[in-house]
């Protein structure tokens, strides 16, 4: 193999990790913001556990944020209790930076 070919299989194996890291990072971030909504709603144990996993399954419909938040502003406008996109979407800012945090120190 030639010193071109082992940097180049080195680029395809970091972009691949940083890939996996990213997609664990929204999952888990995912479920951090599912948790926290199913406190708003007054869900605890196992369905709040349960409901977290809905919001994660939500994620998987499209691309981007807009699936979840969607998500989560349809359920919190039921229950009465939507904080507000500008809250949404704070909150899932802090969770992200949050999520990749605990995923770095694993």
């Amino acid at each position: 193999m030639t010193t071109f070919d082992d940097r180049e299989q080195a680029f395809e194996a970091k972009f691949a990790h940083d890939e996996e890291l990213a997609f664990k990072a929204q999952a888990r971030r995912d479920k951090l913001m599912g948790m926290w909504v199913a406190d708003l709603l007054g869900l605890t144990g196992d369905d709040a556990q349960a409901y977290a996993k809905t919001v994660v399954m939500a994620d998987l419909a499209e691309p981007g944020d807009e699936d979840v938040l969607g998500k989560l502003r349809s359920d919190l406008d039921a229950a009465g209790k939507n904080p507000g996109d500008a809250m949404l979407r704070a909150k899932l800012e802090e969770l992200h930076s949050l999520a990749k945090r605990q995923l770095m120190t694993e």
